[in-house]
């Protein structure tokens, strides 16, 4: 998956597209940040829908995982 270096943000919800997001409508995760102990996830093509809440914690562990190829099939 590869990187990419611009992140689309709503200023009127605070959401941001993740960097890791594929740019064609596919997978596409958004996040928001500034929360001080969780970070809101949502799929940016059912905005509506159910957000996750991860401990801010395991979102770090989960960044660092896929920033290090740990997490690679």
């Amino acid at each position: 998956m590869a990187r990419k270096t611009t992140h689309a943000t709503s200023p009127r919800s605070g959401w941001r597209k993740s960097s890791y997001s594929n740019g064609d409508g596919g997978s596409c995760l958004e996040v928001q940040d500034h929360h001080p102990t969780s970070v809101p996830v949502r799929d940016s093509k059912t905005p509506d829908g159910p957000t996750l809440l991860i401990p801010a914690p395991g979102w770090s562990a989960f960044v660092t995982a896929v920033r290090n190829g740990a997490l690679a099939p």
